[in-house]
């Protein structure tokens, strides 16, 4: 991960909104011969007992299953907006561009659960996606008991014990106020990905650049 220490956020309540906001991550890992594996599933970050933990599930029998299986050290990568930043904004043009963008990476060792604990992270997973409308036809308590059986069939709930976190709000905190602010303004007429990005570094203004 590139880890410089004016692009880490400090606040761990900002960090777990951030994968709260982007729950789908890259689950990566490596098989019994070392050779990669991954997928992408959506992950929800929990704390048990003191132990912080990742859960979600995953369909049998695929590569990424069968690694995971036998090697159970695993990365989950939450990324976010991202965006292009050329070197013509800052106050001193004649630089390199970059780039700005947000992930969260979690370290941790993967454990396949039971049947019960399916039904738990499936009713989680739906209501959740589902706004918590009860009356939703898909959310996992309204589905037919024949449908659930034969899909639960076909899928494993997991959990992953977090051993590690860490972080890269890559947001243009190395930059004087005037490059920042300009940054900002040119990111404001980009599409969806540099409005967000602008929003957020809008909020680390006051704090990068408050006056003595």
């Amino acid at each position: 991960m590139y880890s410089l220490p004016y692009h880490k956020e400090k606040d761990p309540q900002v960090v777990r909104e951030f994968i709260g906001k982007h729950p789908f991550a890259f689950l990566t890992g490596c098989d019994a011969t070392n050779k990669p594996v991954s997928t992408q599933v959506p992950l929800f970050l929990e704390e048990q007992h003191g132990r912080k933990l990742l859960s979600g599930h995953i369909m049998k029998n695929t590569k990424h299953h069968k690694a995971f299986l036998k090697n159970n050290n695993v990365l989950a990568v939450f990324t976010g907006p991202h965006t292009y930043v050329s070197g013509t904004w800052y106050s001193n043009p004649y630089t390199a561009s970059t780039w700005n963008y947000m992930s969260v990476h979690i370290e941790g060792h993967i454990r396949f659960l039971d049947n019960e604990a399916l039904e738990n992270v499936l009713r989680k997973t739906t209501l959740h996606f589902e706004n918590y409308n009860h009356q939703s036809t898909t959310i996992f308590d309204n589905l037919p008991a024949e449908f659930k059986q034969k899909v639960m069939h076909a899928i494993v709930a997991f959990e992953i014990e977090v051993t590690a976190m860490d972080n890269v709000f890559k947001l243009s905190q190395d930059r004087d106020e005037t490059s920042y602010l300009r940054i900002i303004e040119k990111l404001r007429e980009q599409g969806a990905d540099g409005q967000a990005i602008a929003a957020e570094m809008e909020k680390r203004t006051r704090e990068l650049f408050r006056k003595q």
